[in-house]
């Protein structure tokens, strides 16, 4: 909004108003905007919940692993933070008429919904397991549906050109490859998104494990968002121009601002948790991001430690399937998954484990952003 404001009293020839232009001025005051968001009306929402005795509930597998068993009644619901300090400064800050835009906010805010009902039957009603696993994944499901749908039946509402590109992914490390996954692009797309959110939604079991990696992985995707939507560096790295992309780094930068500030209450030990409500809008709208940005194949990647965190549940419950038809007794490959509770089982503190995954993702970060010059 204030960028279509500032944007209209350009007319009138108003002295420093040019500034808005630059999607590099924008973003930071989205990061600054999110960060603001979170350090004002964190503690609100935190104190809010307490009295409201909004808090997590005992898990029984976790009673016996790290210091878990003292986390029962710990504020939840902590993904109100997240999503409002995402949504409010990109609407501020980002041209709402802007598709890539207009999509990522309608993607956030939907799984942010999904999760807030899981949230609410688990914490509000009392129901163990939430929102049933097949509803949260139409859920996912219709989202990357549309998202697919917009994208391929409706490239006319990108730029001229995408036509060409709408069903492409480029290859990351090679030059002026991209793979052309014509219709199937639409269950590729659904794939991704409904896979990355839920990779994050399991990455969220440790003070601060899943935001920090998020907030790393954000902070390349910024870089691949502004590269990609600029002429010049993107003919330089021979990666697929995209018109109109660039506005992403200003969604990227609020997501990036919501982290750090998310991250300011999550920390160990965390003041409150972000439940499915923002770990499915989180993870969403990364997978979203790498979509629109037509950087698939390099999530991966720049969300390794997500794609390791689920590698490891669908490795444990096909090696317990497998040798329970096998031997009649199943066996584990990990002490428990997703892996960082294995971690935590062999005798971990929970900060150890959460500091050296911020390690591996700022590695797999600073890899992702190193693969477009190493083509």
């Amino acid at each position: 909004m204030l960028y279509h404001l500032f944007e209209l009293l350009q007319n009138y020839d108003i002295p420093g108003l040019g500034l808005f232009q630059y999607i590099t001025f924008r973003a930071a005051g989205a990061a600054i905007t999110a960060l603001l968001i979170s350090f004002v009306f964190g503690p609100k929402i935190i104190k809010i919940m307490k009295v409201k005795q909004i808090g997590e509930l005992a898990k029984n597998e976790l009673q016996n692993v790290g210091n878990h068993s003292t986390k029962a009644g710990t504020p939840t619901m902590g993904g109100f933070i997240v999503l409002a300090s995402i949504i409010i400064p990109a609407l501020l800050w980002a041209p709402l008429n802007n598709i890539f835009i207009q999509l990522i906010l309608f993607t956030t805010v939907f799984l942010g919904l999904v999760g807030f009902i899981d949230d609410y039957l688990k914490v509000i009603k009392k129901k163990q397991k939430g929102l049933i696993g097949k509803y949260k994944l139409v859920g996912q499901i219709l989202v990357g549906l549309v998202v697919a749908c917009v994208i391929y039946f409706f490239p006319n509402l990108f730029y001229d050109g995408f036509e060409e590109v709408k069903s492409l992914t480029q290859v990351p490390f090679v030059k002026n490859i991209s793979i052309d996954f014509g219709l199937l692009y639409i269950p590729l797309v659904i794939f991704v998104m409904a896979a990355t959110s839920n990779a994050v939604n399991l990455t969220d079991g440790l003070d601060g494990l899943s935001i920090g990696t998020v907030g790393i992985a954000t902070l390349a995707i910024s870089v691949i968002a502004y590269v990609t939507g600029n002429a010049n560096f993107a003919e330089y790295l021979n990666i697929i121009y995209m018109p109109g992309a660039g506005e992403l780094t200003v969604f990227t930068a609020a997501m990036l601002g919501a982290a750090l500030g998310f991250l300011w209450y999550n920390s160990h030990p965390a003041q409150i948790f972000m439940g499915d409500t923002g770990s499915l809008a989180l993870g969403g709208a990364i997978g979203c991001l790498m979509i629109l940005l037509k950087k698939e194949l390099l999530l991966p990647i720049v969300g390794g430690v997500f794609f390791a965190e689920t590698l490891s549940v669908i490795l444990q419950v096909l090696y317990f399937k497998y040798t329970r038809k096998k031997y009649g007794e199943g066996r584990r490959i990990f002490k428990m998954s997703p892996i960082h509770h294995h971690f935590e089982k062999s005798g971990w503190h929970e900060s150890k484990i959460v500091i050296r995954f911020y390690i591996m993702a700022i590695m797999l970060a600073i890899i992702s952003m190193a693969s477009f010059k190493i083509r």
